[in-house]
């Protein structure tokens, strides 16, 4: 890192000669200047080995780790002024303007020459050339016209021409705030974007505060609307947020907002990383959305890609100066060769800049409150997870296959984040089990706040491909809880991955072809839908009651949406001649069908109804937070699972034909209890086999390790959700279109009871 370029510009009153405006904007600061806001120091990086002592077998790898970040912040805070001051790069390179005019500055090392071409000039090369100092950054100052208006007109499309080692080309500037597709063109354009003060969004609403536990709604703006069209930021903004919040989730994850020249990438393959996508609207529509979300009590999580960049030349940061290994590491190791797409050299000084400053903008100029971080695992192995099967054994994550500079990165890009907004979420995306990735970075971990539980719906998949009589609940339970002790997961039984063309959903691994027929209520329905129906409701609520902190649910997927999706596309020819046939480019199958899941005659609407409950039985009891959680039973014979989390208790029966009479299931608390989720209610599209006005009351007596018990009706294919009613209701956050007739207070903390676990109770914790 020591040979690596650096910009080193010296921020003052006056600019010198060359630079005839100050490098700081000047925008309304007056809240932030009031109250500065800091990073804090490195800490020692030692708790981890108290944490997970097997740790302590890798020290050698660790504290090299740690050492190696501890050098990069003290790097930075010597030549940047602090991670502060270095992740506001968009106030240094891109378009800066002030009272006086408009710099713009690039880092482009590889270039011979360049110049700022566009509408504004009439795209003639020669008229602005720009000036190169010794760090490799081009630089043009633009006064204001004579009448006073700027040199560049808002909306205005500009590029950069460059000589470079490879040829001459026009590029998009890599700081770009927005960039569109002109009818009849491929390649984008970059927009000069700064509309007048009047016309700029102007924020209304505070961002939420933090849930304890994250209930995640993954969208895509552009397929969310029934409609086969490419839906906009004011549509989802005015018709998919008061869905969201209806249906009791607290938080929205948004895809595909980094702008993305292909569409069908589904925004994974990124071109200009600080542009939201133009297909959609304007910058100014986003702010829009994301002020609605705040005002709805929503947080909005942006699904953002620092693992990987669009091979494209033209639009892109690819070969961007002309050379190879500009933003990315040269040489095979710089790709992806399954994604086909280029891979940062997170050893690079400005690599750094670029990322860290990307991270902040979003969360400083558009307001998102935290981000699902995609790719993590390619990112953090050099091996990028190809073709490995993690097992578990650490010598799989210390080692020479470790991507060091890559996990620094992401110990920089966390601390920042934390540092600077520390209600802000950050979810990684790691199918590996990296070890201390949920731990914070001042004790020696990677630094997220949750881990994506991937392994979750793989295991789903392969159980549903299985008949009903080899179900595992040992296996079930043991992929559900199988994570690390005290790093927080978002468990997830199916994401936007398993509804791709190609895959299929849960809904659509139950029910296939019987789906496009057996649906509405006027007819009769098969074997085949009730089965269906059933377990997709206990196949979420089960994943939810012990897969994590957090629970993620792609928009759709909550009513068993009947359609894959397939992005518009053409035929392709491969290098080999053969040509995989498109769609003819039709959005019939990218679009999101919400009128299924709102048809009072279709039986969607009653799955749609129980993920709604379902969720405001979380929102109720806080149960995926709960301190207090144990399974009591996972037997074999029965087809049964019964846990605790907090004051409640779940009873699964995943038993194809038998239902039990006074069947007993082990408690810790004693008292009444009573029904507060039935998946067989009618409402959800059930049988209505339980009474909820009945009571169960708890006798003493030892049953499954539990000190005290109660009996139940357990009918076949159903999950029941069994609280402790007490004394003093409590009322929570006044929940809306939910019934639940009894309120309790919040479990007090208990510890898990150590014990070897068996076929019959397990505890969690230990």
């Amino acid at each position: 890192m020591e040979d690596d370029t650096k910009i080193e510009v010296e921020e003052q009153e006056s600019a010198p000669k060359e630079l005839s405006t100050p490098l700081k904007r000047k925008i309304s600061t007056e809240k932030s200047e009031a109250k500065p806001r800091t990073i804090p120091p490195p800490g020692i990086g030692q708790k981890i080995y108290e944490i997970d002592p097997s740790l302590l077998d890798f020290r050698q790898h660790l504290d090299y780790r740690y050492a190696q970040y501890k050098r990069m912040r003290e790097e930075i805070d010597k030549y940047e002024g602090g991670l502060e001051v270095f992740s506001r790069g968009y106030e240094k390179l891109g378009f800066i303007g002030s009272e006086m005019g408009i710099t713009y500055r690039e880092w482009a090392p590889g270039a011979k020459s360049a110049a700022l071409i566009g509408d504004f000039n009439n795209w003639n090369p020669n008229a602005d050339i720009m000036n190169r100092n010794e760090f490799g950054v081009w630089e043009i100052f633009l006064p204001n016209n004579a009448d006073g208006s700027p040199a560049i007109p808002h909306g205005s499309r500009v590029k950069i021409r460059m000589e470079t080692p490879s040829g001459i080309k026009d590029s998009i500037p890599a700081w770009i705030k927005f960039s569109v597709q002109a009818p009849g063109e491929i390649p984008y354009n970059g927009i000069y974007y700064d509309p007048p003060e009047e016309e700029k969004y102007v924020f209304k609403h505070p961002r939420p505060q933090r849930p304890k536990s994250l209930r995640i709604y993954e969208s895509h703006v552009g397929m969310s609307s029934p409609e086969p069209m490419i839906n906009t930021y004011a549509n989802f903004r005015d018709d998919v947020l008061p869905r969201i919040k209806r249906l009791g989730y607290n938080a929205v994850q948004i895809m595909a907002i980094q702008e993305h020249s292909y569409y069908a990438s589904f925004g994974y393959h990124v071109t200009n990383f600080f542009a939201p996508s133009s297909r959609f609207g304007t910058p100014d529509d986003l702010k829009s959305l994301i002020d609605k979300a705040h005002e709805l009590g929503i947080l909005v999580l942006m699904d953002i890609v620092h693992s990987h960049a669009s091979n494209n030349v033209l639009d892109g940061l690819n070969m961007f100066d002309g050379t190879d290994g500009h933003y990315f590491h040269t040489g095979s190791r710089g790709h992806h060769s399954v994604w086909d797409s280029r891979l940062f050299n997170y050893g690079s000084w400005e690599v750094l800049r670029y990322l860290l400053s990307n991270a902040r903008w979003w969360l400083e100029e558009y307001k998102f409150d935290g981000y699902r971080f995609d790719g993590v695992t390619s990112m953090m192995y050099i091996h990028h997870g190809l073709q490995v099967g993690f097992t578990g054994n650490y010598n799989e994550y210390f080692g020479y296959a470790t991507d060091v500079d890559a996990v620094v990165y992401l110990m920089l890009v966390n601390d920042m984040i934390h540092g600077l907004y520390p209600e802000a979420v950050t979810i990684g995306e790691d199918v590996s089990g990296m070890p201390t990735f949920c731990i914070p970075v001042q004790d020696g971990g990677v630094g997220f706040d949750y881990r994506l539980h991937m392994a979750i719906a793989d295991k789903w998949i392969e159980i549903l491909k299985k008949r009903d009589e080899d179900w595992k609940m040992g296996e079930i339970v043991h992929t559900l809880t199988n994570r690390r002790w005290m790093e927080k997961c978002v468990a997830y039984a199916e994401s936007h991955d398993q509804a791709l063309v190609g895959d299929k959903t849960i809904a659509f691994w139950l029910m296939d072809k019987d789906m496009y027929e057996f649906m509405a209520l006027d007819r009769p329905s098969t074997a085949l839908i009730d089965r269906g129906i059933a377990l997709h409701k206990m196949i979420r609520l089960v994943t939810m009651g012990l897969g994590g902190e957090g629970y993620l649910n792609f928009m759709g997927n909550e009513f068993g949406h009947p359609e894959w999706i397939d992005f518009p596309r053409g035929d392709q020819r491969l290098p080999n001649g053969v040509v995989i046939p498109g769609n003819g480019y039709s959005y019939d199958k990218c679009r999101r069908r919400f009128d299924l899941g709102d048809a009072d005659y279709l039986r969607y609407r009653g799955m749609q109804e129980f993920d709604q409950a379902m969720q405001h039985v979380e929102e109720k009891y806080g149960f995926m937070t709960s301190e207090h959680t144990y399974i009591s039973r996972k037997d074999e014979k029965d087809r049964v699972i019964v846990f605790e989390r907090g004051n409640l208790v779940f009873v699964f029966n995943f038993h194809w034909n038998n239902s039990y009479f006074d069947y007993r299931v082990g408690c810790a608390k004693p008292g009444k209890y009573k029904i507060v989720l039935d998946s067989d209610d009618p409402l959800f599209g059930g049988f209505g086999r339980l009474d909820h006005n009945a009571e169960y009351f708890s006798f003493e007596g030892w049953f499954d390790d539990r000190p005290r018990s109660f009996m139940v009706y357990a009918p076949n294919r159903t999950a029941v959700v069994y609280a402790l009613v007490e004394d003093e209701p409590k009322v929570v956050n006044d929940l809306e279109l939910v019934e639940i007739p009894e309120t309790v207070k919040p479990a007090a903390a208990e510890p898990v009871k150590e014990s070897e676990p068996d076929e019959e109770s397990e505890p969690l914790d230990s």
